[in-house]
């Protein structure tokens, strides 16, 4: 199992360029419109060139962001695990 780690959590304003593709397929496969205030959580997949990107707003639970990891079969560390509960 991978280890996803935060990068940062953002408002989609302020998302870092190479950030934004990630955010845009994440949108598109909710069927979401993003907007500026939308708050993201990007993390970062150990051991891949790959990050996983969360609308915060989706989530009212670690548990719901830990199930939508295992199917990457990834799961959060301990430090990002506690800060992503401090903005549920």
């Amino acid at each position: 199992m991978f280890v996803a780690s935060l990068v940062g959590i953002f408002k989609f304003k302020e998302l870092p360029e190479n950030y934004g593709p990630f955010a845009q397929h994440k949108a598109t496969m909710e069927k979401r419109t993003v907007k500026d205030d939308d708050e993201i959580a990007i993390l970062n997949i150990a051991g891949t060139e790959s990050f996983h990107v969360l609308f915060l707003d989706s989530y009212k639970t670690i548990a719901e962001i830990n199930e939508e990891l295992k199917q990457v079969d990834a799961e959060l560390n301990y430090n990002t695990k506690k800060i992503l509960e401090g903005h549920l």
